[in-house]
């Protein structure tokens, strides 16, 4: 799937989870689908728990993610001297 229909699943809307980005037609955000993956959760028992994501869903949050960051210039919090 091309980028642009990824990304046009994602939506940001104020009236829905406070204007977090979610996976459009849910109250699934970005964020929670992305702390699912980090914490070792598979796309299959993601998708098992969700039956009406699509593994193209889980890609849009990737891809946002992604394209978020792109974005974004970071500053170190500490230097790492103790």
């Amino acid at each position: 799937m091309k980028n642009k229909k990824l990304l046009d699943k994602i939506i940001i809307d104020p009236k829905i989870m406070t204007g977090k980005p979610i996976i459009k037609g849910t109250r699934l955000t970005v964020h929670h689908i992305l702390e699912l993956k980090a914490q070792g959760i598979t796309t299959e028992e993601i998708l098992s728990e969700y039956k009406n994501l699509t593994k193209d869903d889980i890609f849009a949050c990737f891809l946002f993610a992604c394209k978020t960051l792109e974005k974004s210039s970071f500053v170190p919090l500490f230097s790492g001297a103790n």
